[in-house]
């Protein structure tokens, strides 16, 4: 198995992959949107990947990403040492290496191939005036209530999921509640049993 996984998709798709990052044992490859079907048959099939487990799915809204003090770019992460064995703390740099104005949302893929032992996170950056992309239901069963979760929370649209409505809300709430702009204290309608 390469230290790095990231080469391997570089390689096949040299004009989709946007970044890649390796911190911490850990492989981050960032893929346009229009590569993600591709990409994503690409993984679960290739032998030397074979991911076949996808662990999550989820979504970052990076409207207010580096701009307050609690979200600085540059952080100083504890060590995982205890405290007792004089941990230094460790410089993380959090660099989207993508337009932050452009792209305001991540949808991020963690994969995991039970057969090799090895992950990879997978970053689909998106840009609010178009937030559409492709579901991956047909490669990984397990997107079906994580995309649920993602459209639920976010508004991400995935075109192709067999049944995508809300998961968490019911059906009259309005509006995406784990988005940046969202208002905390918005007043939703309450609904009772139909009954």
């Amino acid at each position: 198995m390469p230290t790095t996984l990231t080469p391997l998709v570089q390689t096949r798709f040299p004009q989709q992959v946007v970044g890649t990052h390796h911190f911490r044992g850990q492989d981050t490859v960032i893929i346009t949107r229009e590569a993600l079907s591709d990409v994503a048959r690409f993984l679960r099939d290739d032998p030397a990947l074979a991911f076949d487990f996808l662990m999550d799915l989820t979504c970052v809204d990076y409207q207010t990403f580096g701009r307050t003090p609690s979200s600085a770019p540059t952080l100083a992460t504890p060590s995982p040492l205890p405290y007792y064995m004089n941990p230094k703390p460790v410089t993380e740099q959090w660099e989207r290496l993508v337009d932050r104005e452009a792209f305001r949302f991540d949808v991020v893929y963690h994969l995991y191939s039970s057969r090799l032992n090895h992950r990879l996170r997978v970053k689909v950056p998106l840009s609010v005036a178009d937030l559409t992309m492709d579901s991956v239901t047909s490669v990984w069963h397990a997107a079906n209530w994580f995309e649920r979760e993602v459209w639920d929370m976010f508004g991400i649209h995935f075109a192709g999921h067999p049944n995508l409505k809300r998961l968490l809300m019911y059906d009259q709430f309005v509006g995406h509640p784990l988005r940046k702009d969202y208002p905390a204290h918005k007043r939703q309608p309450i609904i009772g049993p139909l009954n």
